[in-house]
């Protein structure tokens, strides 16, 4: 019996899902200086999720107002 070896390959859709489904964060910070003088700082900060995901998390974190029911 061989055995087969298969190459799991996955489609930009279902990547997108997977991502909009968990949500990604992405948070990057960069300074250059030169003899102790800031010549350049970047901060970035990106989130990228579904609305549901989104709104499930910030609402847990204070957010979102909250709706009455």
């Amino acid at each position: 019996m061989a055995v087969e070896k298969t190459i799991a390959s996955t489609s930009l859709a279902e990547v997108v899902d997977r991502i909009l489904d968990k949500g990604v964060v992405i948070d990057a910070w960069a300074r250059v200086s030169l003899v102790g003088i800031e010549l350049l700082a970047i901060e970035a900060r990106v989130v990228v999720a579904g609305v549901d995901t989104y709104l499930k998390y910030a609402e847990a974190i204070g957010l979102t107002a909250a709706q009455p029911a």
